[in-house]
């Protein structure tokens, strides 16, 4: 993946960071419900939880579909028309009639892959799918989210043509977990847009402006602490940083707002009550996802999500008879996604259970090694 920003070595537990990480997505989602019209506040409890439960289940997907990573950023001054004009087409045909498919994939499809979200939002309010609907929504949030990250819009997304490695993680993750107390900021009220794709590449040219204030800001912070790894060189970073980023998180929020208003007057504003979704995981207890490959021969990838900072987690791996095969963890862990290798080179071949708990909670998972 292009915007892989760290090597996973296997048979270490990581987290995975993308967009504004896993805790700056779920802020971005989380205050977005705040700013719904009075006349779509029916869904605000529920949505709610399911926006911020769900805020980066678009990042899961990487390991699993090839083609969902170019969904999450566009190197838009790779673009010689936008160095020359400050925009590019918005219409993705004419874009790769001019380009070719190859360059625009791998220089990422974030607004248009928004834009399809956005239109699937819609569909799924149409035909009154209350758990897609959220699902989606959810989906949307993240794209958002990092189409409000200066760092998903540019080619110098890590600052390797400055020399300044490694600055995606510490402006989107490392800073915003430091300083997420912080990241609070007043509700606004969702508008209706009458131009979607319009509204998207809007906001996307207006946050590339921050790409330099960052490098910027990211040096200046280096000089002042002697390194990029102490509190004094993140004080200055968010000392830097910190106004306009929180105003990038809330108008992410409120674009979100602004977007899922517009799906839903556009669908004909249906009205309905969800009062249970049971097909969802109870949104506070940790989630265990798809293996990956499955089935897999000699060694596994199992990822999973932990909702809340300082929650307990074991991980063990049981044969279909029952017998502990392994016990992959048992520690504490903060929120986000987690993943950890399974090598199964010595079993035999069967049906495996990969057992996550918490407490009294598990859940399990069927994984099938082959030889």
């Amino acid at each position: 993946m292009k915007k892989l920003l760290f090597v996973i070595p296997l048979i270490f537990l990581c987290v995975i960071l993308s967009g504004w990480g896993y805790k700056g997505h779920r802020i971005i989602n989380q205050n977005t419900a705040n700013a719904f019209p009075s006349h779509l506040s029916f869904l605000k409890p529920n949505w709610t939880n399911i926006l911020t439960s769900y805020a980066s289940e678009a990042d899961n997907r990487k390991d699993t579909d090839p083609n969902e990573s170019p969904k999450h950023y566009i190197d838009i001054d790779n673009y010689s028309e936008f160095l020359q004009t400050g925009q590019i087409s918005q219409s993705f045909d004419t874009v790769v009639a001019h380009h070719g498919h190859a360059f625009v994939i791998d220089q990422g499809i974030l607004p248009w892959a928004t834009l399809i979200t956005f239109d699937s939002l819609k569909a799924c309010f149409e035909r009154r799918d209350w758990q897609k609907s959220a699902l989606f929504a959810a989906d949307l949030g993240h794209y958002v989210g990092d189409g409000h990250n200066p760092l998903h819009i540019t080619k110098n997304y890590d600052g390797q043509f400055t020399g300044q490695n490694g600055v995606h993680s510490r402006y989107e993750t490392k800073m915003i977990s430091r300083y997420e107390s912080q990241l609070v900021y007043p509700a606004d009220s969702a508008h209706f847009i009458t131009d979607v794709s319009s509204f998207v590449f809007s906001y996307l040219y207006f946050n590339y402006q921050y790409v330099d204030s960052i490098l910027i800001a990211d040096n200046d912070a280096r000089v002042i602490a002697g390194n990029v790894t102490s509190d004094a060189y993140y004080l200055a970073l968010w000392t830097k940083t910190g106004p306009f980023t929180v105003g990038l998180l809330q108008h992410a929020s409120l674009s979100l707002a602004d977007l899922i208003y517009t799906a839903w007057v556009s669908a004909g504003s249906p009205v309905f009550y969800p009062l249970t979704v049971s097909e969802l995981p109870d949104p506070s207890k940790p989630r265990l996802l798809h293996n990956f490959p499955n089935p897999f021969t000699g060694q596994t990838v199992i990822a999973f999500e932990v909702r809340e900072d300082n929650t307990p987690v074991t991980l063990m791996v049981y044969d279909d008879a029952g017998n502990l095969k392994d016990t992959l963890m048992n520690q504490t862990l903060n929120g986000g996604y987690h993943k950890i290798t399974w090598n199964a080179k010595t079993e035999t071949s069967g049906i495996y259970l990969c057992v996550l708990k918490s407490g009294t909670w598990s859940t399990t998972q069927k994984m099938v090694l082959t030889k």
